[in-house]
């Protein structure tokens, strides 16, 4: 992987276009692991927008100096989280494509997805609103989670336990959906899950005999 604090794009390039940044040393990339943690928590809490650089600071136990060394701008630390959130989340795909039976695989991960769907609904409405939908991080993170689902799914079609008319662009929108629902109250203990489930359920393919 490049430098944490070189946004990539889906062929693994930086996605600014600019060589690779010199590696970190120990104790920096230390630093830059605690900060993303912290605000990946911190905008769970208080949503992209609301979240101080302050408190992401104190949560890290670093200086603010320390956060700004690594982030210049709070953009920087958007981008920052939501990428390595979507990387997270690419690389739980690669390893349930090697370790999990297709079906078991995919709707694995549909779960993770809606786990990360509050965080990453704030972080694209922050990003999008600063350097639109087109940008290369939002473009190059979108390609990342599409090519993750399309091979979960194509995975799952192959073993014949998935309807072969599913789409990746249909679970993403729909996984989308479910996370819009939980994130607004009142919400059910289990909700995500049972809809998880009922996607499971549409998607299971059925012979026409």
């Amino acid at each position: 992987m490049n430098s944490p604090a070189e946004p990539l794009t889906s062929g693994g390039a930086p996605a600014s276009g600019r060589p690779p940044a010199r590696p970190m040393r120990a104790d920096a990339q230390r630093n830059y692991r605690l900060l993303v943690s912290a605000a990946i928590a911190a905008f769970a809490e208080h949503g992209a927008d609301d979240a101080s650089l302050e408190e992401i600071a104190r949560r890290a136990g670093v200086g603010i100096g320390t956060l700004y060394r690594h982030f210049p701008t709070r953009q920087a630390l958007l981008e920052a989280v939501y990428l390595d959130q979507v990387e997270v989340l690419s690389a739980r795909a690669d390893e349930l494509l090697g370790s999990a039976p297709p079906g078991e695989a995919l709707m694995t991960w549909l779960r993770a997805l809606v786990d990360f769907g509050s965080t990453k609904r704030s972080l694209t409405s922050a990003l999008v609103a600063t350097l639109g939908k087109d940008s290369e991080v939002v473009s190059a993170c979108g390609a990342m989670m599409r090519g993750s689902a399309a091979a979960l799914l194509g995975r799952a079609q192959q073993a014949g336990e998935v309807r072969a008319d599913a789409s990746a662009t249909d679970l993403l929108r729909l996984v989308h959906a479910i996370s819009m629902v939980v994130d607004r109250p009142p919400v059910e203990d289990g909700q995500a899950d049972r809809m998880i489930g009922l996607i499971a359920d549409g998607l299971r393919y059925q012979s026409a005999g």
